[in-house]
């Protein structure tokens, strides 16, 4: 199967009524199918079935510009395929927010590469660039079950000199990443804490947000009794 004939049925699937879905999530990209998100998933997993070469596929798909599209080649690629060339380049063309969090979530966190990126990307200026760094840092916390303490640690600086950033899209991944490293365990819970109220008396708009945020979540009872549990 070839991807001129997966984008034609995927343009099959196209109905322009439902760009109100992307509308409601604030998800602006230039070209659009109007597919939703369980549709993506299910044709996706057919496709992985039918095609031979994954990767190659996946990056003609990815070079077509068109958002849903896109997202099949994230989630068909194979990540022992990837290069940071390859991540790179995607990140590049990196034009709305779940288009990041979908590339770093089904592929790129799944690469050898994975903390390189988090740490580079955090310093990149373009607002889809920066939030692919912390978007990484927040799905290596949830899917890296081999990832010692001191590797999530290592993002929580990282996390605290970029929380003055007032745009949405950052400060929103800012607050994830430090949201899901302090739900890992007791020891980074405790870490993610201390991290969250040094932002706090940063005194920056943005991080004022973030840290009261994040303190109410990870200072929770329902995450405290949990992580208890998960310790004994």
């Amino acid at each position: 199967m070839t991807a001129e004939q997966i984008i034609a049925e995927l343009k099959m699937l196209s109905d322009p009524a439902k760009v109100a879905d992307l509308e409601r999530y604030a998800i602006k990209t230039p070209k659009w199918f109007g597919i939703r998100t369980p549709e993506i998933k299910a044709f996706a997993r057919e496709i992985k079935k039918l095609v031979k070469d994954r990767h190659a596929i996946a990056a003609e798909l990815w070079n077509s510009g068109i958002y849903d599209v896109r997202a099949v080649a994230f989630m068909i690629d194979d990540p022992k395929q990837v290069t940071p060339e390859q991540m790179d380049a995607w990140c590049a063309d990196f034009d709305n927010w779940a288009t990041v969090d979908g590339a770093c979530s089904y592929l790129f966190c799944r690469t050898p590469y994975a903390y390189d990126k988090a740490f580079e990307w955090a310093e990149r200026e373009p607002e889809f660039e920066k939030r692919a760094g912390f978007s990484m840092m927040a799905y290596l916390a949830v899917h890296d079950k081999k990832a010692e303490d001191d590797d999530l640690t290592a993002f929580l600086p990282i996390i605290e000199r970029h929380s003055g950033d007032e745009r949405n899209f950052v400060k929103k991944a800012v607050n994830w990443a430090l949201r899901q490293i302090g739900k890992r365990n007791l020891a980074l819970n405790k870490l993610a804490i201390e991290s969250a109220k040094r932002i706090k008396a940063s005194g920056t708009k943005a991080g004022r947000w973030i840290a009261a945020d994040a303190l109410r979540e990870l200072e929770s009872p329902t995450v405290q009794e949990r992580l208890v549990r998960k310790s004994r």
